[in-house]
């Protein structure tokens, strides 16, 4: 089982996949705060579900060149991966949120509705497109993180 993660500035999404790594489903949404109780949270939701490696999705400008948002999930990421006791790598989520938007507002939810899951179903985009990657190329999707011991 994997988890999905959305980093945002207000929230995080998370996502699992099945066992099998097939489908990838919504779990929760974490309140993001600075003083790391945020990523324990994510640690406690992997050692729950057993997760054996953690997806965190990586925003680029679409052109490809990094952003401030792109720098803040590189942070957090590294930060977690010194929480949690799973690889963590970093796939490119670009259109994620976009793509998250469009399918709650197909589903009939409005944006004051949606606010509460679209980052669920950002994170839940993230990791269906690491494992449809993953299926496809037989190998890892992303980049692997280096944990940040300091933070």
């Amino acid at each position: 089982m994997r988890l999905g993660i959305d980093v945002g500035t207000v929230r995080i999404g998370v996502s699992r996949s099945d066992p099998h790594g097939m489908l990838a489903t919504p779990v929760e949404t974490v309140p993001r705060v600075r003083n790391g109780d945020d990523r324990r949270r994510i640690a406690a939701i992997a050692m729950e579900l057993g997760a054996i490696e953690a997806i965190v999705g990586l925003p680029l400008a679409l052109s490809g060149a990094h952003t401030a948002s792109t720098a803040d999930a590189v942070g957090f990421a590294e930060a977690l991966a010194a929480e949690v006791d799973v690889p963590v790598r970093l796939v490119d989520e670009r259109l994620t949120t976009v793509s998250a938007q469009s399918a709650l507002r197909a589903s009939g939810k409005g944006s004051k509705a949606a606010r509460p899951v679209i980052d669920q179903v950002a994170a839940t985009i993230i990791l269906q497109h690491a494992l449809d990657v993953e299926r496809a190329g037989g190998s890892p999707p992303g980049s692997l993180v280096e944990p940040n011991i300091g933070s």
